[in-house]
């Protein structure tokens, strides 16, 4: 049945928006599934304007048409214009009978991009990256109260990143042979497109000035970072034991004392993925040249230029039971720590210097290929 949904649905590649009216928004999912895509987990829902830039993130608990329904319903409202159009890639959450109808029956054109053709979304994959992962990152979320927490993050993101976050627009795409020339408006907030955009109604730019007036930008940041700390406890957890918390209060003063020095050493945020640590301490495997060290390093202090396979050879007529030939590697990397340790004791001391006088040079006709090297035997070790 999806099959014969998607063939239904029209094809709209990068190239065919020909700047549209405001209301026609690229629709994707951002998966917030960690390491494995097992299970159940949290999405967010991504509309972005193709005209002003205007995007909208809603979370979605899971994969069901009847959530994604009502995730699109409630992005209507949030927009500050009607919604015209829909643009869905193939994923099946979109692309079935259920939500494709649903779409028509409230007069949005519903288009779709080709298969595995990212840049036909262009417009919505860059937020993916820009507002979802940098904000929320790549940790699993799972249950209704991680969607509670990422939908009280959303309603403050949405403000900031609309209202006071200036973002490009690309102005035109030219190609000269292998190069392609690429030209931008100058940078502005997703509001100020609308605000100037001919196609909003005068109404809806009154209600977004009065909303620009009435909020703070240094607040709204100040609510993301609060709700990023919140959302971080319930990252990679399920949460079962844990009950629904009420918002974390804002403390502005220490919040703007704060940013004095955030810059100098980054601000390390509890949604970023965190380094991985072993849960359960393995001991360390004991070595089986360990009993014989002592011996080992007794043979090459009094023989500095004893190889590896020497010293097998003599662990092998000492204990024919424990060693074979195959052990030479062992040997080699224990031999070669060994003599590295004397080395940088011997620098750090300051023994270096106390050479053997430098053997004569080699007689005409026998040169043996190398510089006449000092002679390192008298070296303890």
């Amino acid at each position: 049945m999806s099959s014969a949904v998607r063939r239904s649905v029209p094809v709209r590649t990068f190239g065919d928006w020909n700047d549209p009216l405001p209301g026609y928004v690229e629709v994707d999912f951002v998966a917030h599934s960690g390491t494995s895509s097992s299970g159940s987990f949290v999405q967010t829902m991504v509309l972005t304007d193709i005209a002003t830039g205007w995007t909208e993130c809603v979370p979605v608990r899971t994969r069901e048409s009847g959530l994604v329904i009502a995730a699109l319903n409630q992005a209507r409202s949030l927009f500050p214009f009607p919604l015209q159009g829909v643009d869905f890639d193939n994923d099946s959450a979109f692309m079935n009978e259920r939500v494709v109808c649903w779409c028509r029956s409230q007069g949005l054109e519903v288009t779709r991009s080709r298969a595995y053709r990212k840049n036909d979304q262009a417009w919505v994959e860059q937020k993916n990256g820009a507002i979802v992962r940098r904000l929320v990152g790549y940790g699993r979320l799972v249950g209704a109260e991680a969607t509670v927490v990422l939908g009280r993050l959303y309603d403050v993101v949405r403000l900031y990143g609309n209202l006071f976050q200036p973002s490009f627009k690309l102005r035109e795409k030219t190609r000269i042979g292998a190069r392609v020339v690429k030209r931008y408006h100058p940078p502005v907030p997703p509001i100020a497109r609308v605000v100037a955009h001919s196609g909003v109604a005068e109404a809806d730019k009154e209600r977004l000035q009065a909303m620009l007036e009435r909020e703070d930008p240094v607040m709204l940041f100040a609510g993301i970072r609060a709700a990023q700390g919140e959302l971080g406890k319930r990252v990679d957890r399920r949460g079962l034991n844990a009950g629904t918390e009420e918002p974390l209060a804002i403390d502005l003063q220490r919040f703007t004392v704060s940013l004095e020095t955030a810059w100098q050493a980054g601000e390390k945020r509890p949604t970023h993925r965190r380094p991985y640590r072993r849960t359960k301490p393995y001991p360390k495997r004991p070595s089986m040249l360990e009993p014989f060290e002592p011996q080992i390093r007794a043979w090459l202090e009094a023989d500095p230029a004893l190889s590896a396979a020497a010293v097998l050879q003599r662990l092998v007529s000492a204990d024919p039971s424990r060693f074979t030939k195959k052990a030479l590697r062992t040997v080699q990397m224990a031999v070669k720590a060994w003599r590295t340790e004397i080395a940088g004791q011997i620098i750090l001391d300051g023994n270096w210097m106390k050479r053997a006088p430098v053997s004569p040079p080699a007689a005409a006709g026998g040169d043996t290929g190398h510089l006449n090297a000092p002679n390192f035997s008298n070296i303890p070790g």
